[in-house]
C-alpha cells in the first residue's frame, strides 16, 4: 500500500472517531446530571483528532508553489 493511500485510510478513520465522539458528547450533554468530566476528556479527544485530521490533510494536499 503506498503512503498516500494508507494517509487517507487514516484521515478516514480519525473522521469517523471524530463524528462518534461529537454524538456521545451531544447524547452526554443532554443526559442530566452528566458527567463534567467525563466531557471534558471527550472534548479534549475530539481537539486532538481535530488536529491530527488537519495534519493528515495537509499532509495530502501537494505543495504549489505560487
Amino acid at each position: 500500500m503506498n503512503e498516500q493511500k494508507a494517509l487517507r485510510l487514516r484521515l478516514e478513520e480519525l473522521r469517523v472517531e471524530h463524528r462518534d465522539l461529537d454524538d456521545a458528547i451531544g447524547h452526554l450533554a443532554v443526559t442530566l446530571p452528566f458527567d463534567q468530566i467525563k466531557l471534558q476528556r471527550l472534548k479534549k479527544r475530539k481537539l486532538v483528532l481535530k488536529d491530527e485530521i488537519a495534519k493528515l490533510e495537509s499532509q495530502l494536499v501537494p505543495d504549489i508553489i505560487a
